[in-house]
């Protein structure tokens, strides 16, 4: 027998498995029914999910937001906001799953969700190897596409990032092989219509706000099969949309373009697969004050999901300063999650007083420590603003 023989056999029997996984979930996409209409709700369920360290803190701040500019449909019976616990590391840790059976439960039972931070256990932290909760979640309500807008008006900013949310480096990122002692195998997924429908729900998005560039952001030159195919596939969406300018970029230079003061005026729609968005996107949000700034919508055809771009900063809750916390990524994401809901009138003052109390009266600055505003003393500046307008 070859020294490696062995080794490489229960490596093909895992990656088998991993295959069969993948084209079973490749038949559940092409026969997923179309977006939901969420007029036909009633009552449409908000589920409202803290998650663990400063989610539940800067959360708890997007509610009362939420609850505000809701009030009368809530009133109304039209809506109505539904408490999902159990997300916290410690239970998913005692569990030993991602999302507790009795969570995912719940969360189905919503139509959309507004999402805290949550804690992903890493390599030498002394936790599980559990799978981040976001990813399983995204998987799970088959939440395709990660929505993240930028704007900076003064510096000519408005970027809208695509991130294809179930596939890529991070679909079976807790499923790698290690083969040998001395060799590690990760795996990328790339499909067709996973990459179609992410492409042609930006191309979408594209015609109806009347933006007129779409840029595709790949390694496609080097990872040249998933990659490849994933520019290739967005290349024939973009050919049923002429009157937008498609254009394509490699992530290393695209980093790099971003900065560039010219440059990063042209970019306006950006479609990306799963891991360069995640790193990306939190370049951009930099722009526009950090990603403590920053909301972010998840969404498939049924379900959607909207949360800040960040992490649960343990340390901050460690330190004892989770009062000071920042809400604006959550008040931002509220701003998606109005819009995705039909509210888009709603939507908009909320923006606008995010823009009033973060880039034009600054009364208070939130800096996450006792020398800034504290979270609820923030968050009770917006809904007073947006009182105002």
């Amino acid at each position: 027998m070859q020294p490696y023989e062995q080794a490489i056999e229960r490596a093909l029997a895992h990656y088998k498995a991993l295959l069969t996984e993948q084209l079973a979930r490749v038949e559940e996409i092409n026969q997923s029914a179309d977006f939901v209409d969420y007029a036909t709700k009633k009552p449409l369920v908000i589920g409202v999910c803290g998650g663990d360290g400063i989610g539940p803190i800067i959360t708890a701040e997007a509610e009362r937001v939420l609850e505000d500019l809701l009030r009368e449909e809530i009133e109304a019976g039209a809506i109505c906001f539904k408490t999902i616990d159990g997300l916290t590391i410690e239970n998913r840790i005692a569990r030993g799953k991602a999302i507790p059976d009795e969570v995912l439960a719940a969360l189905k039972s919503c139509d959309v969700i507004l999402k805290g931070p949550t804690t992903t256990p890493k390599a030498g932290d002394g936790m599980p190897n559990l799978e981040s909760a976001n990813v399983a979640m995204r998987k799970a309500l088959d939440l395709f596409a990660n929505v993240r807008p930028v704007r900076v008006p003064d510096q000519g900013i408005d970027w809208t990032f695509f991130r294809e949310n179930t596939e890529g480096s991070y679909a079976v990122g807790s499923k790698g092989s290690h083969v040998t002692d001395d060799l590690a195998v990760d795996f990328c997924i790339t499909t067709t219509e996973g990459t179609r429908r992410i492409a042609r729900l930006a191309y979408e998005y594209a015609r109806a706000n009347k933006k007129t560039r779409v840029s595709i952001v790949t390694k496609a030159n080097v990872i040249k099969t998933t990659d490849g195919k994933f520019l290739d596939t967005c290349q024939k969406i973009a050919a049923e949309y002429p009157e937008v300018v498609f254009d394509d970029w490699y992530i290393d230079i695209m980093t790099a373009k971003l900065v560039d003061e010219k440059r990063r005026r042209d970019f306006q729609v950006v479609v990306l697969p799963n891991l360069y968005g995640d790193i990306i996107t939190d370049e951009a949000a930099e722009f526009q004050g950090g990603v403590g700034t920053a909301g972010s919508a998840n969404i498939g055809k049924r379900y959607a999901m909207f949360e800040a771009i960040h992490g649960s900063a343990p340390r901050m809750i460690e330190e004892g300063r989770g009062a000071y916390a920042d809400p604006s990524s959550m008040l931002r994401a509220a701003v998606l999650l109005l819009n995705h809901i039909g509210r888009a009138d709603k939507a908009a003052r909320l923006e606008r007083a995010l823009d009033i109390c973060l880039l034009e009266e600054k009364k208070l600055i939130v800096t996450g420590r006792p020398t800034g505003a504290t979270c609820q003393a923030f968050g009770a500046y917006v809904r007073k603003t947006l009182a105002s307008l």
